[in-house]
């Protein structure tokens, strides 16, 4: 497991920025954390790392975002609201996880019986000890991909 420590937002984004560099298709990323914990900011940095333009936002109601003007398309998803693992059948998940893009999942924990085990788990939480903006942000990276 790596750990990083970011001290505001700004710096949450750039971590997310720098992760997408190594992105890659089939990529799986998981991330969980709190409500307001920052899994949107690194979402952004990650999509800007990617090169797409379009704002990104957090599909709390819609559970998934697609973003395709990118070096990879994107898939951004928050299983927040998800009742039943299930459900993510009835929106195609398997061929999101599948395909050609890079997913991220918030929330992850609420369907982690769908996910292979080949995945980037991301945990964000504040840093109690730190300002009210410091984030730890710990990296299990099980993808097999350096």
């Amino acid at each position: 497991m790596t750990v990083f420590k970011t001290s505001c937002p700004k710096e949450t984004f750039e971590l997310g920025r720098e992760f997408a560099k190594k992105a890659y298709a089939g990529q799986i990323i998981t991330l969980d954390g709190d409500l307001g914990s920052g899994k949107t900011v690194f979402t952004k940095g990650f999509a800007a790392g990617l090169e797409i333009s379009e704002p990104v936002t957090s599909p709390t109601f819609t559970i998934v975002q697609e973003y395709e003007d990118g070096r990879l398309p994107l898939y951004h998803f928050d299983v927040y609201r998800i009742g039943m693992p299930d459900e993510m059948f009835e929106i195609g998940f398997d061929d999101y996880l599948f395909g050609n893009g890079v997913c991220i999942i918030e929330w992850a924990e609420n369907i982690k019986e769908l996910l292979p085990d080949d995945i980037t788990r991301i945990c964000i939480r504040r840093d109690d000890i730190s300002k009210a903006d410091s984030r730890v942000i710990e990296v299990e990276d099980n993808s097999g991909e350096a």
